[in-house]
């Protein structure tokens, strides 16, 4: 349950009684009704034989099963069409369904659903195919069905397509895609919340990377936006609950940038790399630029923030806050813990997909 906190701060907004969500954390906590991946030959069960080749392809088009143009010279003129579609589909074991979604803005809220396994979507290119909507919570609904993205169905993959939220920060929390799936992977995306990234694209103003699964952003550019007047940026808000859960955030090797829309007032507004959204939110950057408070000292001395090998302008350590739980990591040992390698067990599924990662650090 990786959204575990986005789904009970949905039911807190949506006025459900508290007695229902001791209940929630405690399936989280014992870890009920999950079962254990299977492997074979070093990968995992779920990836077929062709999967690492629809990622790896200089083009998976010709082997689209649907094809979304907005004019209509394609199969569907929406995505949720498509999915439908797909959903109605005669499949069997692991074959993946791909659906090709031709350059366009698409203004819907696409949401796959559970039982719609086995998907990918392939954009003509993160600037040409943009799926974006605007829900949020400032429009009076629950942040966690504001995603215009909204992923339930396992194993899922998706490359060279943009999944946004034009709501704006005055709408405050409004996400652009929520992932609530296993074995979710994306490559040439942009703003995306996986549990494996590559070479995307991730932009927001406040918490706009948050959550609680074990994620790892590899080679990413994550741009800051300008937020509300009087608010700070902060690009990272992690919810481990839980100091036996192996969730948490790592980033290795991003560029950290401004937006266009912030670089005119740069001076105004202070951004950090994150707060502790939760008591033992746990968070990895490798290229920092400082942490702020969630609310006073709440989780200060139970939370894991560490910055590793750090370089360039802002990487000097030593004006770093002070709290108990943040540490400047020293120790290759300590640091490997959270590459792909072992923070994610990348090396027994990520080669099959054919995407390019670094599995140490």
């Amino acid at each position: 349950m990786t959204n575990l906190d986005t789904c009970r701060t949905g039911f807190v907004e949506l006025g459900v009684a508290d007695n229902i969500l001791p209940l929630i954390n405690s399936l989280a906590i014992n870890k009920i009704n999950l079962v254990e991946e299977k492997y074979k030959d070093g990968f995992p069960s779920w990836l077929s034989g062709g999967d690492w080749k629809l990622l790896q392809a200089a083009s998976p088009i010709p082997q689209a099963d649907l094809v979304v143009v907005q004019d209509g010279s394609g199969d569907f003129q929406t995505n949720n069409e498509a999915v439908d579609a797909a959903s109605k589909q005669e499949r069997t074991g692991s074959v993946r369904f791909v659906i090709y979604v031709k350059a366009g803005t698409y203004r819907e809220n696409v949401v796959i659903g559970k039982k719609l396994t086995n998907l990918m979507f392939v954009g003509d290119g993160v600037e040409n195919t943009i799926v974006t909507g605007n829900k949020s919570k400032g429009g009076g609904i629950s942040t966690i069905v504001t995603g215009n993205k909204r992923v339930t169905g396992d194993r899922f993959m998706a490359r060279d397509i943009t999944f946004g939220n034009t709501a704006g920060p005055q709408n405050h929390q409004a996400s652009s895609t929520d992932a609530a799936s296993k074995d979710t992977k994306t490559l040439s995306t942009s703003t995306p919340k996986t549990n494996s990234t590559e070479n995307c694209f991730i932009s927001g103003t406040v918490d706009f990377i948050f959550g609680n699964a074990a994620t790892v952003l590899q080679d990413c550019t994550i741009y800051v936006r300008r937020p509300m007047d009087h608010q700070k940026n902060t690009i990272t808000a992690q919810g481990r609950i839980d100091l036996n859960q192996t969730s948490g955030i790592s980033i290795h090797d991003p560029s950290v940038l401004a937006a266009p829309d912030l670089i005119s007032v740069l001076g105004s507004f202070k951004t950090f790399q994150g707060r502790p959204w939760k008591e033992f939110s746990r968070t990895l950057l490798i290229d920092p630029a400082g942490w702020l408070e969630w609310n006073g000292d709440f989780a200060l001395n139970t939370l894991y923030y560490g910055e590793y090998r750090n370089v360039g302008p802002g990487s000097s350590t030593a004006g770093r806050v002070k709290w108990g739980g943040y540490r400047v990591i020293t120790s290759p040992l300590e640091g490997s813990q959270f590459d792909v390698g072992n923070f994610i067990a990348g090396g027994s599924w990520l080669p099959s997909t054919g995407v390019p990662f670094t599995s140490g650090l």
